[in-house]
C-alpha cells in the first residue's frame, strides 16, 4: 500500500474558503500576530510530510510489536522513541500550547487538523502527545502559578508527557465510587494512594516524566479533587529528582492501539499537589476531558481518511467481475466499476469530509470561546457545549462504519492483516467507548446540551444554520428545503422531550443515541451544502465537481438517516422501558 498522503487541498479549502479562517484569526489580537493563512498552510504542509515520512512508518510495526513491561520500565516498539524525539523538537506536541510557557499558541481549527493527519498515519503514537497536551491544558486553566511554571514548558516541549486517570476497577463512568485518597501533607502537598486502570500513556520511554492528573478523594469528604501526580519528583532547580511511588502494575491486552500503552497505575503514598479548589476535581478534569473528547472525535475522522484512502486505491487496482452492462470479454475490470463498491466508498468519502467540517467548525468556536469578548464569545461557548459530544460521538460511530465499509471494499483481503485495513477497525473500536461512551456523550447532548437549557442554544444554532442556507448562491432550492424541514423538526422534537422530560424521567436516556444521530446526519446535510456552493467557481475544475457530486449522494442516500432516527426517537421509551430486569 502507498503511505498515507494528508489531504491538504480538502483541510485548505475548510480553512480558507468555507470557514474564513483568515478573518477569524485578523479579528483576534493573539491570533493575529501569531498565524495568517500562508503561516497555516505552511504548517499543514510540514504536518503532512511527517505524518507520511516519519510517524505512519510505525504504524504497521507498533501493531506487530506492541509495547512490553518489562520490570519497572514500559518498553514502546522500535522507531517510537526516535520519532516522538523528532517530533517533539518540532514542537508539535505544544502546537496550540501557551506561548507565554513555551507553546506555538497556534489556533485550535489548525491543530485540529494537524491532529487528523496524526491519526491518520497512527492512532498509538499520536495519543501519546495528544494526552499530553490535554494534560497542559488542564494545568493552564487551574494550577497555580507556581505549578504552571513547573510542568507546562516541559510538557509543551514534550521533554515530559500528560496522562489522565480517573478510572477504578469498580468505578468506570460513574467516578463517585472512586477509592483513591489524597492525605493533607505539613508542606502543603498530599499523599496519594490508590490504584486506576485504563490509563493511556500510563507510563513509557518517550520521555524522562510522566505528568499523572489523578482524581481522588480528600479525608472525610465525598467531593472529588485533582491531584497533579509526578513520576519522578521535580527539584526547586527544575531538575528531576526521585521517584515518587508511581508505579505499573501491569498493562492491558487490548483489541487495538497494541503500540500505546494502557497501564494499570498503583500510587503508594505519592506526591501530589491540589490543581483548583478542593472537591471541585471533575471541574477541572472536564477541561482535559472535554479536550480529549473532541481529540477522540479526530481519531475517528483520522482513521475515515486512512480507510478511504486505502479502499478507494485498491478498487482502482483490483481486478474482478465486469461493469455492469458489458457482455463478458475474459477481462476483469477494477472494481470500481461496480455500484456496490461505489456505494461504499461514496459513502465513506461523503462521511470523512463532512466530519472534518464539523471538526474544523467546532475548532472556530473553541478558539472564540478562548479569545473573543461579549456576545461572541457567549454563543461561541454554548456551540462548543452542543458540539462537543456531537463530535465525539458521531465521528466515531461514523469512524468505525468507514473502516468496516473500507474493509468490505478489500473483500477476504480485508481481513488479512498484510493489507492493514483490519489494524484501522481494532484501532478506532474503542474510540466509542472511551471518553465516556458515546451512550453517554448522547444523554450529555440531548440531557445537558439540549433540553438543559430549554432548547434555546439548539434554537439559536438552527436558526443561524438556516440563515446561512438561504444565504447560499449556487445551491437548489429544494437542496435547501431538504436540510431545513431535518433542522426544524430536530427542534420540534427536542420541544416536546423537554415538555415530557419530567413526566417520563427514561425518555432522555431511551432516545439520546438516535436524537444525536439525527442530528449529525442532518448537519452533514449543511456542511455539504456549505461545501459544494463554496467549491462553485473554485480554481480547480476537478475539486469543484467532486465536491458537487459526492455533496448530490449525500442528499440523496445519507440524508435521510436523519428521518429514520428521529422516528426512532419519536416512537419513545415504552417499548424500551417495559420489559422486567429479569426478563432480560
Amino acid at each position: 500500500m502507498n503511505p498515507y498522503q494528508a489531504p491538504l487541498k480538502d483541510m485548505q479549502f475548510l480553512l480558507e474558503d468555507v470557514f474564513d479562517a483568515q478573518n477569524t484569526w485578523q479579528q483576534i489580537p493573539e491570533l493575529a500576530e501569531m498565524v495568517d493563512m500562508d503561516t497555516a498552510t505552511a504548517i499543514l504542509d510540514e504536518a503532512g510530510k511527517i505524518s507520511r515520512d516519519l510517524v505512519h512508518p510505525l504504524n504497521r510495526s507498533g501493531d506487530e510489536q506492541g509495547v512490553v513491561h518489562q520490570g519497572d520500565t514500559i518498553i514502546t516498539p522500535d522507531g517510537f522513541k526516535e520519532v516522538y524525539q523528532q517530533f517533539s523538537e518540532g514542537g508539535w506536541v505544544g502546537l496550540c500550547g501557551d506561548a507565554e510557557y513555551g507553546g506555538m499558541g497556534m489556533p485550535k481549527m489548525l491543530g485540529i487538523l494537524v491532529d487528523e493527519m496524526g491519526y491518520s498515519a497512527c492512532n498509538s503514537f499520536v495519543l501519546y502527545s495528544s494526552l499530553t497536551a490535554g494534560a497542559a491544558l488542564c494545568i493552564n486553566a487551574h494550577a497555580t502559578d507556581e505549578l504552571k511554571q513547573t510542568y507546562l514548558p516541559h510538557l509543551y516541549s514534550g521533554q515530559w508527557s500528560g496522562a489522565m486517570d480517573m478510572t477504578e476497577p469498580h468505578a468506570g463512568s460513574d467516578l463517585r465510587g472512586i477509592r483513591t485518597k489524597a492525605v493533607p501533607q505539613d508542606d502543603g502537598s498530599y499523599a496519594i494512594s490508590g490504584n486506576k486502570i485504563f490509563i493511556t500513556g500510563g507510563d513509557q520511554d518517550l520521555t524522562e516524566n510522566v505528568i499523572h492528573l489523578v482524581l481522588a478523594k480528600l479525608p472525610d469528604s465525598n467531593g472529588i479533587s485533582l491531584f497533579l501526580v509526578p513520576k519522578i519528583l521535580v527539584n526547586q532547580d527544575g531538575s528531576l529528582g526521585e521517584a515518587n511511588g508511581v508505579s505499573v502494575g501491569s498493562i492491558e491486552h487490548k483489541m487495538g492501539l497494541k503500540a500505546s500503552s494502557t497501564c494499570v497505575m498503583n500510587y503508594d503514598n505519592a506526591k501530589g499537589f491540589l490543581v483548583g479548589e478542593p472537591n471541585r476535581g471533575l471541574v477541572c478534569m472536564f477541561t482535559m476531558m472535554n479536550y480529549e473528547r473532541l481529540a477522540i472525535g479526530i481519531q475517528g475522522l483520522g482513521n475515515s481518511q486512512a480507510a478511504y484512502q486505502m479502499a478507494s486505491e485498491y478498487a482502482k487496482e483490483r481486478l474482478q467481475g465486469v461493469a455492469a452492462g458489458v457482455k463478458p470479454s475474459g477481462a476483469s475490470d477494477p472494481i470500481i466499476v461496480h455500484g456496490d463498491v461505489r456505494r461504499m466508498l461514496l459513502t465513506i468519502k461523503a462521511l470523512t469530509e463532512a466530519g472534518r467540517a464539523l471538526s474544523v467548525y467546532t475548532g472556530k468556536q473553541l478558539d472564540l470561546a478562548k479569545y473573543a469578548e461579549g456576545d461572541v464569545q457567549a454563543k461561541a461557548k454554548q456551540y462548543v457545549g452542543l458540539l462537543t459530544p456531537v463530535a465525539k460521538a458521531f465521528l466515531t460511530d461514523r469512524g468505525l462504519d468507514a473502516t468496516i465499509m473500507a474493509q468490505q471494499v478489500f473483500g477476504g483481503h480485508g481481513y488479512i492483516r498484510e493489507t492493514g485495513i483490519e489494524q484501522l477497525v481494532r484501532d478506532t473500536r474503542i474510540a466509542q467507548i472511551y471518553e465516556g461512551t458515546n451512550g453517554i456523550q448522547a444523554i450529555d447532548f440531548l440531557g445537558r446540551k439540549v433540553t438543559g437549557d430549554n432548547v434555546a442554544t439548539l434554537k439559536m444554532f438552527v436558526a443561524e444554520s438556516v440563515e446561512q442556507l438561504n444565504a447560499l448562491q449556487h445551491t437548489s432550492d429544494a437542496d435547501k428545503q431538504a436540510v431545513i424541514t431535518r433542522l426544524e423538526s430536530l427542534v420540534e422534537v427536542a420541544d416536546y422531550i423537554n415538555d415530557n422530560k419530567l413526566s417520563q424521567p427514561a425518555l432522555i436516556n431511551a432516545s439520546a443515541v438516535d436524537y444525536l444521530d439525527a442530528f449529525g446526519f442532518a448537519l452533514y446535510g449543511f456542511y455539504w451544502l456549505l461545501m459544494a456552493d463554496k467549491a462553485h467557481g473554485h480554481s480547480d475544475s476537478e475539486f469543484a465537481a467532486q465536491k458537487h457530486y459526492v455533496a448530490q449522494f449525500y442528499m440523496a442516500k445519507l440524508l435521510s438517516k436523519s428521518d429514520y432516527h428521529l422516528s426512532q426517537v419519536k416512537a419513545g421509551d415504552e417499548s424500551i422501558m417495559s420489559m422486567p430486569a429479569d426478563l432480560f
